[in-house]
């Protein structure tokens, strides 16, 4: 099982033992209109089933998922990872509202790139963020990441496409922005 660390926080598989808490956080829609694969309403079964998918992909080697959990009180915070697509590996995060603004998104999002560009060993990774979040385009854009277009991503929560912003970064982009 791979955990990894950071100062305030540890990420760690996703298990059953989250859905009591992913499930409300992860339900409000202002959470879930910034992410494309998550309906709304979010149900416990919508949780299992992420979870079984979780676990199947990170067997298969392809995705790798994992809690944010805060490392002071254990509280579930959100999940982030990165997934092999077919245009690259992609990453992504998301957190649940009384956890926004206080710093653990980019926390977490810059262990997981130092997970992709480390362990994984990929040449480069690929996120998008969608234009009324700009709060995560900060977070990309502090890890290093530069534009890459523009386009349109369905969000399953507003039930249509929505205007996005495509970013990349490559290792040294990533290490320069952590200096």
């Amino acid at each position: 099982m791979t955990r990894l660390e950071t100062e305030r926080l540890f990420l760690r598989p996703p298990d059953a033992t989250d859905i009591a808490s992913l499930v409300p956080l992860i339900d409000d829609f202002d959470v879930a209109r910034n992410l494309s694969r998550v309906p709304h309403p979010y149900s416990e079964a919508d949780a299992r089933a992420y979870i079984e998918h979780a676990t199947e992909t990170r067997v298969a080697g392809t995705d790798f998922s994992f809690a944010i959990v805060r490392t002071a009180d254990r509280a579930y915070m959100g999940n982030c990872g990165v997934h092999s697509r077919e245009a690259g590996f992609e990453f992504g995060y998301w957190l649940g509202k009384p956890f926004w603004g206080l710093g653990y998104a980019t926390e977490a999002a810059r262990r997981l790139v130092e997970f992709a560009f480390g362990e994984m060993q990929v040449p480069g990774l690929i996120a998008c963020w969608f234009h009324d979040n700009p709060a995560s385009g900060r977070v990309l854009a502090k890890l290093g990441c530069t534009p890459d277009g523009t386009g349109q991503r369905d969000c399953l929560a507003r039930g249509h496409a929505v205007y996005c912003h495509n970013v990349k970064l490559d290792r040294e982009r990533f290490e320069q922005a952590g200096r």
